[in-house]
């Protein structure tokens, strides 16, 4: 009970000095704009969730991270080609007709594709990488171009991580988010 207490009172003390620290005083806003000067350091790449954590190799994701997705093709494509190799053997070409060179090469570029003028999807049977709804089993997605096969048929058991949607609805108004847990 006394460790709760001190923790609440730690609590008021931080609301309290937040509090105090805001100010109404438009006037005395800076609007110049951000300041970019000084260093910057990319610190992580994810584009494509999960493709990072699973063809990257531990000793190489501070080099993936820091190289622009320019570079990391001729960089990192015969490493992820490797890599998916020794994850599905019998890899021929998966769902979208992509060769192992092909595929692995769009995964090592690790950037989100974006249709402007179509709909945004990772993935919905006819759409493929044209962006991304906060709805898209992305996972489920990758799998089944990982392990699918030709025809997105083959390997049933490792095509799905069996999560059929977000555990909490989103929303219908900026920022589509779901509501958090409380």
């Amino acid at each position: 009970m006394k460790f709760n207490n001190i923790k609440i009172a730690a609590l008021a003390v931080l609301v309290s000095l937040t509090a105090y620290n805001c100010s109404n005083d438009d006037d005395a806003m800076d609007n110049s704009g951000p300041d970019f000067s000084g260093n910057y350091v990319q610190e992580d790449q994810m584009a494509r969730p999960a493709i990072n954590t699973v063809f990257v190799t531990t000793g190489n994701k501070d080099a993936f991270n820091t190289t622009v997705p320019s570079k990391q093709n001729a960089a990192f494509q015969a490493a992820f080609q490797s890599r998916l190799l020794a994850l599905n053997s019998g890899y021929t070409t998966n769902a979208l007709g992509m060769d192992a060179a092909t595929f692995t090469g769009a995964l090592a570029t690790d950037v989100l594709t974006v249709s402007l003028d179509g709909k945004t999807t990772f993935f919905d049977g006819t759409n493929v990488l044209t962006g991304r709804a906060l709805a898209d089993d992305v996972i489920d997605t990758e799998l089944l171009l990982i392990f699918g096969g030709p025809t997105g048929g083959d390997n049933g058991a490792v095509t799905s991580d069996n999560v059929s949607a977000n555990d909490k609805p989103f929303s219908n108004s900026f920022p589509y988010l779901a509501a958090p847990h409380m």
